[in-house]
């Protein structure tokens, strides 16, 4: 808002950026688990100024865009969604944010909190060949530390204190302790020439292991993966988009998520949430969430009868 002297923001239907008030509006994740439309505090003359579109739905921006003309400041969006459970872009859908945002003068913005590092060292942008003009990073970076980072183009941070007029500060800001912890887990990433290829080894097995389980037990799922992050979904249909996600089976997912924690393997508790694999779980670790997803999977078909 600041660079482009414009009011409105637009958001996707589901996704979480954080404790902000623009951006809490139609949030997903513990906001969804919760069945709340939204966050009780926000007033309308905040939420009045953000507008949601679902993902994967170019027509609804190119909609939003025509009716607010030059009104819009930024479109904000994880470039893989993982706050709805992960979901993933459609053939050509960054692209086309990345252009109706250049053909619009509105800047886009990609959260990678949760991409970021994942998969490669230069997230999905880098993976999909799309550039936003500000990329936020967090969780990785911070090697276990409390640490988020933002970074854009040299004409929009100039825009930033103490170069520019909008304001940013902060208690723990550059916190030595968590920039060296996450400069310290950077350089480790980089010092092992296999790591991606390591983990995603890693990740396929546990994204087969699911998939077996649920085919053993006759389970229908839709399982989304992006490198090291993935979601069970129990639903026969596709997921690509908040409203989709919604329609997964929550209370099979409950049930599934309490078995697999009495076989001492813990899952996000939510169904819009993301699992995470790790460079640093073994093989064995692997074979026993195999061996728990098979048998989880069968309680909670019993506990359903």
């Amino acid at each position: 808002r600041g660079y482009t002297r414009k009011n409105y923001i637009i958001k996707i239907d589901g996704a979480y950026h954080g404790h902000g008030d623009s951006v809490l509006v139609s949030a997903g994740s513990g906001v969804a688990t919760f069945v709340a439309p939204g966050c009780p505090g926000i007033p309308d003359t905040v939420a009045n100024n953000t507008l949601v579109v679902p993902y994967n739905d170019v027509k609804a921006l190119e909609k939003c865009f025509e009716k607010y003309q030059k009104q819009i400041a930024c479109v904000i969006t994880e470039p893989v969604c993982g706050n709805m459970g992960v979901v993933l872009p459609q053939k050509n859908y960054l692209a086309s944010l990345r252009k109706l945002c250049t053909q619009h003068n509105a800047l886009l913005i990609f959260d990678e909190v949760m991409t970021g590092f994942r998969a490669c060292f230069g997230g999905v942008s880098k993976i999909e060949n799309v550039e936003p003009d500000i990329t936020c990073l967090g969780k990785v970076v911070g090697g276990g530390m409390p640490l988020a980072v933002y970074g854009g183009k040299a004409e929009v941070m100039a825009c930033v204190s103490p170069d520019g007029p909008v304001y940013q500060a902060g208690t723990l800001s550059g916190n030595p302790i968590a920039v060296a912890a996450g400069m310290a887990t950077l350089r480790k990433i980089k010092s092992i020439p296999t790591f991606y290829c390591d983990l995603e080894i890693k990740s396929k097995a546990v994204e087969a292991a699911f998939k077996k389980a649920a085919d053993d037990n006759g389970v229908r799922v839709a399982l989304n993966r992006f490198g090291s992050m993935m979601t069970v979904f129990f639903t026969e249909n596709e997921v690509t988009d908040y409203e989709s996600a919604k329609k997964s089976n929550l209370k099979f997912f409950a049930e599934w998520f309490n078995q697999m924690l009495k076989r001492g393997i813990y899952l996000a508790p939510s169904q819009f949430e993301a699992a995470f694999v790790s460079i640093t779980h073994s093989d064995e670790d692997i074979e026993k969430t195999a061996i728990a997803a098979r048998e989880a999977l069968k309680a909670s078909l019993h506990a359903a009868c």
